[in-house]
């Protein structure tokens, strides 16, 4: 066989999904992004429908963003809450002035649509930064994830650019494969070079995300770097 479909926690470890490719053989490789116990549902709600409803087997998940989405009245209501710590301003293209304001070297928290189902961040709870900044893995570790300074951090890339970065010819859209950094590219994007040299990557598509894939595009843009640096909203411990 030359196609695999993984779940369960063990779904998780993007090393030995990579060796299943690399060193296994296997052609074509899918990995539920809620590869853990968390997945029962989804393999509940599929089941029936194709046991009980008897529907046919049509349905491809080429997202994860099957959690609650928030309407503009409860965002409204959360920054009024905090109206005394921050700053409010309706963008007219969120998008291209994410992509400016993380070239600037601000971070970015980007909440936008549902929730991701499983444990990666993938462009709707997702904390942003240029990974064109040396120190911006330490400013993001230290300052805002509080966690230990070695821990390495993700990239999000435009999926058709993903071949010139990384040594990576299958998709990752759910950020659980990890790949080398193309070697003349790692000194342009330290801050997501792992000491191993690798990543985690996330390839991005119009189909999956569009709003996401807008703002990766408008970074690739002002800065001529299609990916940038994508950690999830939890603090440690969370």
């Amino acid at each position: 066989a030359e196609n695999l479909c993984i779940a369960g926690g063990v779904g998780l470890n993007i090393d030995a999904n990579r060796g299943l490719l690399d060193d296994v053989g296997y052609k074509r490789l899918f990995v539920q992004p809620a590869a853990s116990d968390t997945g029962v549902a989804l393999g509940c709600a599929l089941w029936g429908a194709h046991q009980i409803l008897g529907l046919p087997r049509l349905w491809e998940m080429k997202s994860a963003s099957l959690g609650r989405a928030y309407r503009d009245d409860e965002i409204n209501a959360a920054l009024e809450r905090y109206k005394n710590k921050i700053t409010v301003h309706r963008s007219k293209d969120i998008a291209y002035d994410a992509a400016r304001l993380i070239a600037a070297g601000k971070v970015v928290g980007w909440f936008q649509g549902g929730s991701e189902y499983g444990p990666r961040a993938l462009g709707n709870r997702s904390i942003l930064g240029d990974a064109r900044n040396s120190d911006m893995a330490n400013i993001i570790n230290k300052k805002v994830k509080h966690r230990e300074p070695w821990r390495p951090f993700a990239a999000s890339i435009l999926a058709e650019k993903q071949r010139e970065w990384f040594e990576l010819d299958h998709p990752s859209p759910f950020m659980l494969l990890a790949a080398p950094v193309v070697q003349e590219k790692r000194k342009l994007v330290p801050s997501i070079v792992h000491v191993d040299g690798s990543c985690r990557i996330q390839s991005v598509t119009p189909e999956s995300n569009a709003l996401y894939y807008k703002l990766l595009k408008a970074f690739e843009q002002e800065t001529g770097v299609p990916l940038i640096l994508n950690t999830s909203f939890n603090d440690v411990g969370e």
